[in-house]
């Protein structure tokens, strides 16, 4: 595993494309922030010369990408990113299938859900239905979460093959940082995931928090995504193991619905 992620960084530095690299972090860096910057701005913060980054955000500008504020000068990303991702989504199909199906869990256990996928190297949250309950724990659409630290992350490495989840691992800060028994614990969890066909944290990301996620789709799935409940501890509960069949009840059907592969029994 190791060895693997080790190659794939270097194959990556091989084959880079320096003044494509120089785009992609602006569009990611302008994605990640969600505020327009200024090209000094974007300069210190992707430690770049100014004059380095000039024809990038001139290019990206003319071509839609990127809209500066003649007032300010800050540069902002355009929807032109977001219509080139809806007009092929494999995700489609899926979100269709899901959303009512999700909206009928939330009700039934009157406990918010969200489902993922991995993004590139990270966690995107691609739907959520909240709960009836007057106080909930919610998940905005959209946002990024790390593989690593979060259920749904782990459950979805837990269910890739050796060498993409190599690849991802070998991205993720906390991983590099990692001596060689931490990062053996990690990847024994996920084994045991994959084992047990679910996931679930108490306390992981803050005092109070539970959850618990299943996948939907197989190991042998084009498309795989986390279908997780996020809740928060009371005195009366929730217990875990009884939302555990509603959750994987709800997988099996979007999973089937949807048309994806799922696992055999």
């Amino acid at each position: 595993m190791l060895e693997k992620a080790l190659a794939l960084e270097d194959r990556r530095a091989k084959y880079s494309v320096p003044a494509l690299e120089k785009a992609l972090d602006v569009l990611e860096y302008l994605s990640e922030q969600a505020i327009p910057m200024t090209q000094a701005q974007l300069a210190r913060a992707l430690k770049r010369q100014p004059g380095e980054i000039f024809r990038m955000l001139a290019c990206l500008e003319s071509r839609g990408y990127l809209r500066r504020d003649p007032e300010t000068g800050g540069y902002s990303l355009t929807l032109k990113l977001f219509e080139l991702s809806r007009t092929h989504s494999p995700y489609e199909e899926l979100l269709t299938v899901a959303r009512p199906l999700m909206q009928r869990l939330a009700e039934a256990l009157r406990e918010s859900c969200h489902l993922s996928v991995l993004h590139r190297d990270r966690v995107l949250v691609l739907a959520q239905a909240e709960s009836p309950a007057p106080f909930r724990l919610s998940i905005e659409v959209g946002s990024l979460h790390s593989p690593l630290s979060t259920t749904s992350g782990r459950l979805l490495l837990a269910y890739l093959g050796e060498t993409a989840r190599a690849e991802i691992l070998s991205q993720q800060p906390e991983w590099r940082r990692m001596k060689n028994t931490a990062r053996a614990v990690i990847l024994k969890r996920l084994d045991k995931i994959r084992d047990r066909g679910h996931e679930r944290a108490d306390g992981e990301r803050f005092v109070g928090g539970l959850d618990v996620g299943v996948l939907i789709g197989s190991t042998s799935s084009a498309i795989k995504a986390a279908l997780t409940v996020a809740t928060l501890k009371d005195r009366d509960g929730p217990d875990l193991d009884a939302m555990l069949p509603h959750l994987l009840d709800c997988a099996f059907t979007i999973s089937k619905q949807a048309g994806l592969r799922q696992e055999e029994t």
